[in-house]
This record gives structure tokens, sequence and C-alpha cells, in this order.
């Protein structure tokens, strides 16, 4: 269907000054649209007369649109197509180059509504009520189940979801909150994060740089340094070993190696020996066992009693 052709025949009939209003509102000749201050401000008018004007305009149109329902029941069929609710963005994006011209058409037929955008909803379009209700109940119950999961999920049918600003999908495909790090993340810690996830297991940081210049939503080239001084910074992640990290929530303790010698002896609650420690400590840390070895000679530290087991020294 040519929208502009249909939009031009509608207008023909009007005062130039209508037609040069609604042409400006709606980017019909130039593809960008003009505010009302901008053409009252043109016109030596209030915007509350441009608003004036453009709705003396409607009013001569939809008459026209009353007689010939053709344009309203295809604009319905695209419609029908998402269920009677679609994003605005999103729904001009399907009509394509024309999309000016759509909107207009849109907002002058009776059998659509305009429902603006609020705190938790993009502005979107509707042929009644009841498919709204229908889209926020889809919305609303998506996102607790997605709170309940506490995970990112495939949908089989995601044509209500985009009118959410709750809900985004992924870049694998799944659905999530919109403020999950999965969905949004914010700068190089999130993104390390959910690459050393993906993994499950320790990475070096280079590494790590290498996997993050490999997500879809990367900026491209990522700093191996700057890769490092994130991590270092952030308690999600340990490091484990010679410039291997590691997640927290794996259950890797923070700290040296000094560190988790004390923290393994203190929970033992008891003396330990060198094999017990060491298999506690190299659970947490990818170190050789001399480094282990090294750090239980600090006598300023630890004392090696006459079983030849370990305690910490009392400070």
């Amino acid at each position: 269907m040519n929208y502009q052709k249909i939009c031009s025949d509608l207008l023909k009939d009007l005062p130039q000054r209508t037609v040069d209003v609604i042409e400006r509102r709606f980017g019909l000749k130039t593809g960008e649209r003009e505010t009302l201050e901008a053409i009252g401000a043109s016109y030596n008018i209030t915007r509350e007369r441009v608003r004036q004007i453009e709705s003396e305009g409607f009013s001569k149109i939809k008459p026209k649109l009353e007689k010939d329902k053709s344009i309203a029941r295809h604009l319905q069929s695209v419609l029908a197509d998402f269920g009677g609710v679609k994003k605005e963005e999103d729904l001009l994006e399907v009509i394509g180059k024309d999309r000016n011209s759509a909107l207009f058409l849109l907002t002058s037929l009776s059998e659509f509504e305009r429902m603006p955008e609020s705190n938790d909803f993009y502005a979107c379009w509707i042929t009644n009520k009841d498919s709204l209700n229908k889209a926020k109940k889809v919305v609303n119950s998506t996102i607790a189940r997605l709170k309940k999961e506490k995970k990112t999920i495939k949908l089989a049918d995601s044509s209500y979801i985009s009118i959410s600003k709750n809900i985004e999908k992924g870049h694998d495909g799944k659905y999530g909150l919109s403020n999950w790090i999965e969905i949004n993340p914010k700068g190089i810690k999130d993104r390390a994060y959910l690459v050393l996830r993906e993994q499950n297991e320790p990475v070096h940081f280079t590494q790590v740089a290498s996997m993050i210049e490999k997500l879809p939503f990367s900026n491209g080239k990522v700093h191996t340094a700057t890769v490092h001084n994130e991590l270092i910074k952030d308690g999600r992640f340990v490091l484990v070993g010679r410039g291997l990290y590691a997640l927290k929530e794996w259950g890797y303790e923070p700290g040296i190696v000094k560190d988790i010698i004390a923290k393994t002896i203190k929970t033992a609650k008891k003396p330990l020996s060198k094999k017990e420690i060491l298999e506690k400590v190299l659970a947490q840390r990818f170190v050789k066992e001399n480094t282990v070895s090294l750090n239980l000679q600090n006598r300023s530290y630890f004392l090696r009693n006459s079983q030849g087991k370990y305690t910490i020294k009392e400070a």
C-alpha cells in the first residue's frame, strides 16, 4: 500500500496552511517531524493555535477515511499479526520507508489508539483495550516468572513483550529483566563476569579480554591491563593464581596464600598437618605446593608444634 499517495490524496483539498502544518508535524515531506513551537514561530502564532489548525485538518480528513475502510483494514491486519498491540517504534520499523505517512494515518483513523509512554511501557498502538490488557497481563506474568527463576528464559511467543521497558532480549535470544547484567552489562567488569560464568572455571585475564571482545555487545578492542585492573578491584572476582581469576560465588575466598592458610587453620579450630593444609589451599589457589610450604615457614604467622602440625601465631 502506498501510504504517501494516500496521505497526499487526503490533504489535497485542505487549506494550504493546514496542509503545511500537518506535513511538518508528521514529516511527510522532509522526513523530520517538527514541534508545535517550531511551526508556530514560523507563522508567528501560538503552539495552541497550531494544535487547533492540526485538529481542524483531522476533522476534515476523518470523514474521507470513514468512506474507504480499506486503509483501516490493512493497518488492522498489520497490528493483528502482533496480537493487536505493538510498540510504536517497532510497528513503524515493520511498515518501513513510509513510516511517517503510516503514523499520520494511524493518528487519523478512529480504529486505532496510541498509548503514551510510561515508566513501565513504551508508546504503543492498539486496536482495543482488551488487547492492551492481555498484553500487560502477559508482561506482568513474565516479570514474575523471571524474578522467581532468576535466569534468562526463552519465550515461544514474545509479541507482547516488546512494549515493556522492564524486559529485554539478550544477545543469546533469551529474555531477562532490563536491569540484569546478562541483558545490559555495564562496563568491562560485568562483561568479564558473564565470560567467567559462561566458562565456569578460572580464566587468565588475558583470555578474559579476548573473550569479551567476542561478545555481541562488545565495543571493540579490550586492553588486557584494563581487564586486570578492573577485576582486582571488584569483589565478585578472586585472583586464584598468577593472572587467573575465578568468581567468588564459586566458593573461592579472597586473599593471598598466607590468608588462605590462616583461614583454613582457623576454620578447623585445631592444628593441621602440612598435607591437610595443602589439600585445602590447593583447592582454593592454583599455585605450586612449594609456594604453600614457603608460606608455612614464615614464623611471623605460623608455628609448627611437636607433632609437626601447624597453628597460627598469636598476635
